[in-house]
């Protein structure tokens, strides 16, 4: 009788323990937030030609700082509410070889806001409409040898394809203000 007591009270304690692991109904789970946070104004405040400090005082130090590509800084943010799908948005800044920022690329667009883009509003500025080089795509940078690739279907690999595939776009430069009329 006292060893069926002891038996009882151990199964009971375990799997009381094992279900203290699995998530009840209710439970309060914490955001997960990763990497830096980007907005539409940070980008928004990137001009074609300013130099590397320029950059990293509006961005902040880039996530990534790649040794094949010096010449881009990728940011990645990934925020995964509680219980919830995981978001990640990531934009890659390309610089020339006299450390002037050319282009950038990933998630978001120069001069539209989310929900211009949602709405399909343009976010154009009042520049006037004449080819300027900003008008043109932005070079990428002279591709350098990698010494060791990442091993095939690692998570290095995907990043690294996935930053591959995207195209720069130009950052939009606003018409300059007249002074004179004033």
């Amino acid at each position: 009788m006292q060893n069926l007591k002891l038996t009882l009270t151990g199964l009971t304690f375990l799997s009381l323990a094992t279900l203290a692991g699995c998530s009840f109904p209710g439970v309060y789970k914490i955001d997960i937030q990763q990497g830096n946070v980007v907005t539409q104004d940070m980008i928004d405040q990137l001009r074609p030609g300013m130099t590397r400090r320029q950059v990293r005082f509006i961005m902040g130090s880039p996530l990534i700082t790649d040794t094949f590509h010096a010449n881009r800084w990728d940011y990645l943010y990934s925020m995964q509410p509680g219980g919830g799908q995981r978001q990640q948005e990531r934009v890659s800044l390309v610089f020339d070889d006299s450390d002037h920022l050319v282009g950038l690329a990933g998630d978001f667009k120069p001069g539209v806001t989310r929900e211009q883009e949602i709405m399909g509003t343009s976010g154009q500025t009042a520049a006037p409409e004449a080819s300027s080089p900003t008008d043109q795509p932005a070079q990428q940078p002279p591709q350098q040898p990698e010494d060791q690739p990442p091993a095939p279907g690692s998570v290095e690999e995907q990043i690294q394809q996935e930053i591959d595939r995207t195209q720069a776009t130009p950052i939009p430069t606003p018409a300059p203000i007249d002074t004179q009329n004033e």
